[in-house]
């Protein structure tokens, strides 16, 4: 499926929004029916799993279905040379859509709980493992997006992006935000699953980090080529990968 441009950002801004109002929406949800944070956080990673399945599944066709600077940035720079990734004329566009989005997203989930449209958070997240946890989430995302790739997986996005999402949730000290656009996005709700401002350029900087190092473990593991890579079954020795190339 061939979309213009208009319409492929258009899907970016359309899903993060989606994706920023699952997050902020159950969040606000959990904390107004528990005070347990584990049952919180639960209900939390729950609702983002299934959101961010279907919004790939959705949404995939069109865009990609990236719903993150860090996505759409590693997929511009692992394609930029055989012309396979988002162009930087994609980049342009993708970028601030998403990030309108986030914030989108965000206003309509505090709309929906009745609260102020724009609620600046207090939620200090500064500290060290936290940065860290960023930098292990979304390396683990990217590293999976181009594996998928590389590998003629990407019709699994849907469920093992998710998937992944989700575990990280909880094995990450963050709960894996794990996106540039969504961070800022969260910003505007003080409530469960916001952010503070002040916590955000660090937030963002270990996440781009994060990027860079999936990129060159994917490189590591797949190689630099786009070339879907061949798994051979055991015992037999590793098929060459074909010409052909990964669409993005």
């Amino acid at each position: 499926m061939e979309a213009s441009l208009r319409r492929r950002a258009l899907a970016e801004l359309v899903g993060t929004a989606a994706l920023v109002a699952v997050v902020v929406g159950s969040g606000i949800q959990a904390a107004e029916l528990t005070q347990d944070s584990a049952v919180r956080l639960l209900a939390n990673a729950l609702a983002t799993v299934l959101g961010l399945g279907v919004l790939i599944a959705l949404l995939g066709p069109v865009s990609g279905a990236h719903f993150n600077p860090a996505v759409t940035l590693a997929l511009w720079w692992t394609g930029r040379r055989d012309g396979t990734g988002p162009t930087p004329r994609d980049v342009a566009a993708y970028l601030p859509a998403q990030t309108a989005g986030a914030v989108g997203g965000a206003v309509l989930a505090n709309a929906l709980f009745a609260g102020p449209l724009v609620s600046l958070s207090t939620r200090d997240r500064s500290a060290d493992h936290l940065w860290l946890a960023e930098t292990v989430a979304t390396g683990g995302l990217v590293l999976l997006v181009l594996g998928l790739g590389r590998t003629g997986q990407r019709h699994l996005a849907p469920v093992l992006v998710a998937s992944y999402i989700g575990a990280a949730y909880w094995f990450t000290s963050s709960t894996s935000f794990a996106n540039p656009a969504v961070t800022v996005g969260r910003v505007f709700s003080d409530t469960f699953a916001g952010i503070a401002p002040a916590s955000v350029p660090p937030f963002v900087a270990a996440q781009l980090l994060g990027a860079g190092a999936g990129v060159a473990l994917a490189a590591a593991l797949f190689g630099r080529t786009r070339g879907v890579v061949q798994v051979p079954e055991a015992g037999t020795a590793p098929a060459p990968a074909p010409s052909q190339e990964v669409p993005t």
